[in-house]
Formats: structure tokens, C-alpha cells, sequence
């Protein structure tokens, strides 16, 4: 080798040991950065903080404060953004890392390869000299690579970590998910700002009622600001299918026909007393309990109920609340022996059930899905594989025409599936990249095509109901997700607590609308009209926003906070709070209350609706509320 060409090769050397030493030096402070970044999560609690706390403590003492209650929420937003921000950072903190630690091992694998020998030097000085230098290598590795390992972990701890934070507060009580206690450290806030100082322990089962798939405008008819008697009584002009015509006519899915949370329901009371019986035609005590709403065809409610042992489906007759029939579900093969151990938040009972007027169609925490018939006898039943999930199934059933949907997102193998209603065969199932959810699907008509619309950490996203397939997807969502996914007039609208509410236009060319970070639900789901969308939050505020701009008309904090969903009968919208007080308001652009009638019993479940009369699972009973009394 010639000295000039040896020369080149040094020079060449020397940079890439620059490069080498740079991406190193970079990457340890990226190490110190995350080491001391974590030390700081571990000793800070980001959402229970003593400014928000004392402001807490301020507002208990003046309630009525109404700047005060200004300054909490903004606070609390303020909380939900740095959440974000942090995670954004913790993530692309670690992505540096990688890429400088991948830059250093290619810099220095370079020099190991072409550095040049210099013949001159002596061989006795080289042997000594490569015998140091090995050991330094041996022992900067071993340190070096500690500290890059740990400086790993430590990232994903604190990713972990953030989200744990956040997530405990919103808890998805919705029909799938759990309540949050009020005793969490993040539910702090929303528990001063409704005024619910009690000591109430509640848990919010939902059953499937906070899991709602709301929307409101189904198959191509567009309903203006809430279904009127036009839309009523839909005509086969529309070209909507008979079968779902008939649906409509009844009560027969969670949040009604196709789940889009609309009752087509006419003469509903707005005035009732569950103490003194006003307008109370039967009430009924289920034999086991259950977190699920009940449904209806013709003269036939249905529910479910279970404990770890038994499982049962329930047939009253609506009209006059007598049992017309028990089916205890068991001997139902590959089931487990006992039920799963699930949060007693969501029990063993939690999916509503559906029914198309030929079935009825439940599904329980442990994975056995079985379909009846009118009379109470057993068509088919199978296990769908005991669901992995910490809290418990709750996502609720949907039948369309020959198909019964399940949205069945669990810890292992999440998936959406369609099983024949006449057998219980599987038709088609599709794999899903998410997260475990306990949100309900949704069905709506647009363009011709029928989709399924399903929410779960990270997406929002349509399937072909006739085969599976995924038409559009958009990753816009966070966290444990409990509250469905609403519909109108071609808009999709997505939301959790602690990520955001997203306006979404699906179809070929999905894309974002707007997003909205200031009220969000961790337990009931939002409704549409054509016009407008209401957002319930379970600590009691309910906004209406513009469902084209997002833009918020008004926003009405209740004293109570809230796990069912909201319903729109007519042109009102009936809304069910925990103590079991119904808020019944205009669904317009202006608030405007028209009733605030009690049952006296707590409630969790969404209600269910046929002419003239109004029924709601409470804790302990079943009510029939009527204008009979």
C-alpha cells in the first residue's frame, strides 16, 4: 500500500470515529434524558396534582362558583394535552436512541474494517497496545450497553406508565367496560365539578348500555335534528330492507334498530314517579343480575342475567311484565366449567342481547353465544373461545337480515366475526390490529353498501357486513375504549376520555373532519342527528356541537353523572342518570329542558322504548313506564 493511499484510509478512519463518537455521545445523553425522565413520572402524579387539588378542595366549599369549575376544566385539559405531548416525546426519544445507537455500531464497524496497519510499529508495542485496547472496548461495552438497555426498559416503563395514569381514569364502564370508582386519583376533577361529593362506591356496569353504538341516520334516510314522524314510519321507497323496517317498528338491538340510538317509537311519557307509582304499569325483580338493556319484538322483552355458576335469558311480556319464560344456558360445548373472574363492574352479564323476531340472540362474559327461539327453546349455541379480557366481555350483539354480528376485540386474536342466525356457523371473521375494547358495533347504510362501524385503540373502521372485508380504517383513538361510535349523515364520530373526539367522513377517501378535546366520555356513547351531535360525559356536562364543524351550540352540566346513552325519541332526547332521573330535553341547537321525572333506583343500563311506553333495568327491577296510571 502506497503512503498516500494510506494516508486516505486514515482520513477516512478518523471521520467515521467522529461519526462514531458523536452518535455514541448522543445516545448516552438520550440515555440520561429517559433514566432522569422516568425518575421524574415516578415522583410526579401528572393528573392528581396539588394545584388541581386545592382547587377541588375550593370548589367543595363554594359549589355554586361557577369560574371556578372554568378554571378546573381547563386545567384538566391542560392535564389530557401534556399527557400527549409526553408520550409523543417518550416515544421519539426512544426511536433516537435506536437510530444513534444504530448509527455508532455501523461508525465503528467501519473503522474496525479499514483501519489501516502501520508496518513501522513495533510488534511488541502493537500486542500490548491491542491487549489495552481490548479490554477498554470489553468494559465501555458492558457499561455502555447497561445503560443503553436500561435507558430501553425505561422508555417503555414510562410509556406504560403515562398511559396506565391516564387510563385508570377513564376505566370503561361503558356496556363493556367497568365503571370508574369516584375514589380514583384522575376522577378527582370530574367528581368536583358535578358536585358528586357523596361516598358512593359505585361501579359503573354498563352493561351494554355505555358500549352504545349510536347513530342516527340509518340507511340513507337522513333524520334533520331528531327522527320525526316522517322517519317514523319509513316508506320501501327509501330502499331500506324489509327486515329492517320491521326493525324499526320494535326495539330489537342495544340502543335500537342497527344500535344507531334512535327510537321510531311514538307517544313516549315525559312524566313519571317511581315513588308514588305515577305512570309505574309493572316493575319485575330478574332473577339474576345483569348490566345489559333490555330488548324488544312485539309483545316480548327480553334480557339476561348471570353469575360465575348460571346463565339465564329472560322472556317478559311487555305489556303486563308476567314471565313467559327462563332459558338457563349451559351443556353448551367447549364451554368453560365455571365463568371467567371479571371485574364486578361488568359481571358475567353485560352484552345486550338481539332479536330479529325469529331468535333471540345473547352472548355472556365467558364466551357462550346462544340463539332461542320465540317459544324459549334452544336453536344453537356454541362457545366462542373464553374471551382474554381483564374486565370482561361486553360488547353487545347485532342481527342483520341472515347475520348476527360480533365484535369479539379481546387480549388474544381480536377480531370481528358474522355467524349464521339460522345455525350459528361461522360466515366470514376478520382479524383486527387493536387493542381490547368494550365497545358495541354499529351498522349504517351509505352508498349502497352496508359497513359495520367498530372503535378500539388505535382505529375507527368500516367492514363489508356481506363479507368482511375492511373498506377504510383511520388510526385516530386512544386508550381503553368503552363509549360506541355514532353515525349521521355520512359522518362517523369517534371519541374516548383522555384522546379526543373525531369527526370522521368514511367511504373511499376517509379522512378527519375536526377533533375536539374538551368533553370526552369514558362510559356513555354520543348521538346524532343530521345537524347536530350530543357528547354525554359520565360526570354529568352534555355538550351539542355542530356535527359539520364541530363547533359547540351549548354545553349543560347535570348534578349527576351518567353511564347510560342517550336515546332521541321523536324530537327529544331521553337521558337516564345514575340515580335513576331521567332528563328528557329538546334535540336542538338551544337547550331546552322538558322534564326531569325519578324512578328511585339507580340505573346504569339504557333504556328501551315501544309506543307509548318507556322500560329501563335498574339495579334491582325491570320498570314498564307508561301513561296507564
Amino acid at each position: 500500500m502506497s503512503l498516500v493511499e494510506h494516508k486516505k484510509i486514515g482520513v477516512n478512519v478518523k471521520l467515521w470515529k467522529s461519526i462514531a463518537v458523536i452518535a455514541g455521545v448522543f445516545a448516552f445523553l438520550i440515555c440520561f434524558l429517559v433514566i432522569a425522565n422516568y425518575i421524574q413520572i415516578n415522583r410526579l402524579d401528572p393528573v392528581n396534582t396539588e394545584a388541581i387539588n386545592t382547587l377541588v378542595k375550593r370548589l367543595s366549599e363554594n359549589p355554586n362558583d361557577e369560574a371556578l369549575r372554568n378554571e378546573i376544566r381547563a386545567l384538566d385539559l391542560l392535564v389530557r394535552k401534556a399527557y400527549f405531548t409526553n408520550q409523543w416525546q417518550v416515544r421519539a426519544g426512544g426511536y433516537i436512541l435506536l437510530f444513534s445507537i444504530a448509527v455508532m455500531l455501523i461508525a465503528i464497524q467501519i473503522v474496525r474494517t479499514t483501519t489501516p496497519i502501520n508496518p513501522i510499529i513495533d510488534e511488541s508495542v502493537k500486542e500490548n497496545d491491542q491487549v489495552f485496547k481490548k479490554l477498554s472496548r470489553k468494559w465501555i461495552s458492558i457499561g455502555g450497553g447497561a445503560i443503553i438497555v436500561i435507558a430501553l426498559v425505561l422508555t417503555f416503563l414510562t410509556h406504560d406508565k403515562l398511559e396506565k395514569t391516564f387510563k385508570e381514569a377513564a376505566i370503561i364502564a361503558s356496556t363493556d367496560a367497568p365503571e370508574l370508582k369516584e375514589d380514583t386519583p384522575n376522577r378527582k376533577v370530574s367528581t368536583a365539578i358535578t358536585e358528586e361529593s357523596t361516598n358512593e362506591d359505585e361501579v359503573a356496569h354498563q352493561g351494554s348500555d355505555a358500549q352504545l353504538n349510536v347513530k342516527v341516520v340509518v340507511e340513507n334516510v337522513a333524520i334533520s335534528e331528531a327522527p320525526s314522524e316522517k322517519t317514523t314510519t319509513p316508506s320501501k321507497a327509501s330502499g331500506v330492507p324489509d327486515f329492517v323496517l320491521e326493525a324499526r317498528k320494535n326495539f330489537p338491538s342495544f340502543r335500537g334498530a342497527n344500535s344507531l340510538g334512535v327510537a321510531y317509537q311514538k307517544n313516549i311519557p315525559t312524566n313519571w314517579d317511581g315513588a308514588s307509582n305515577q305512570n309505574i304499569l309493572w316493575k319485575v325483580k330478574p332473577n339474576l343480575k345483569g348490566y345489559n338493556s333490555p330488548v324488544i319484538w312485539g309483545d316480548k322483552l327480553f334480557l339476561t342475567g348471570a353469575n360465575k355458576q348460571t346463565r339465564e335469558v329472560y322472556c317478559y311480556n311487555k305489556n303486563t311484565g308476567a314471565l313467559l319464560w327462563t332459558k338457563v344456558v349451559d351443556k353448551i360445548p367447549g364451554s368453560p366449567g365455571t365463568g371467567p373472574d371479571v371485574s364486578e363492574d361488568t359481571g358475567q352479564a353485560a352484552p345486550t342481547a338481539t332479536t330479529d323476531g325469529k331468535n333471540v340472540y345473547a352472548i355472556f362474559a365467558n364466551g357462550d353465544i346462544i340463539a332461542i327461539d320465540m317459544q324459549g327453546k334452544q336453536v344453537w349455541a356454541k362457545n366462542l373461545g373464553l374471551p382474554q379480557n381483564h374486565y370482561g366481555h361486553a360488547s353487545s350483539l347485532l342481527v342483520y337480515g341472515d347475520k348476527v354480528i360480533v365484535q369479539y376485540d379481546q387480549g388474544k386474536s381480536p377480531k370481528v366475526m358474522a355467524l349464521s342466525a339460522q345455525t350459528g356457523d361461522e360466515l366470514w371473521s376478520t382479524p383486527r390490529q387493536v387493542k381490547i375494547s368494550w365497545a358495541s358495533p354499529v351498522i349504517i347504510d351509505r352508498e349502497n353498501q352496508t359497513e359495520v362501524i367498530l372503535i378500539a385503540d388505535p382505529s375507527i373502521a368500516g367492514y363489508d357486513i356481506q363479507t368482511g372485508k375492511e373498506l377504510w380504517k383511520i388510526d385516530c383513538i386512544y386508550g381503553e375504549v368503552g363509549p360506541s361510535v355514532a353515525y349521521s349523515d355520512g359522518i362517523v364520530f369517534g371519541l374516548n376520555e383522555y384522546a379526543s373526539l373525531v369527526a370522521i367522513d368514511g367511504g373511499n377517501s376517509p379522512k378527519v373532519l375536526w377533533e375536539d378535546f374538551d368533553y370526552l366520555s369514558d362510559v356513555p356513547s354520543p348521538v346524532a342527528t343530521k345537524d347536530l351531535l350530543f357528547v354525554v360525559t359520565s360526570y354529568g356536562v352534555v355538550v351539542c356541537h355542530n356535527a359539520k364543524t364541530g363547533e359547540k351550540y351549548w354545553e349543560h352540566e347535570f348534578d349527576n353523572g351518567f353511564y347510560a346513552s342517550p336515546i332521541i325519541v321523536e324530537d327529544k332526547i331521553y337521558l337516564i342518570d345514575r340515580d335513576g332521573i331521567m332528563h328528557i330535553y329538546k334535540a336542538s341547537k338551544e337547550f331546552e329542558l322538558i322534564g326531569e321525572p325519578a324512578l328511585g333506583e339507580g340505573v346504569v343500563s339504557s333504556p328501551a322504548f315501544a309506543d307509548g311506553q318507556v322500560f329501563v333495568r335498574a339495579e334491582d327491577h325491570l320498570f314498564c313506564i307508561g301513561k296507564g296510571n
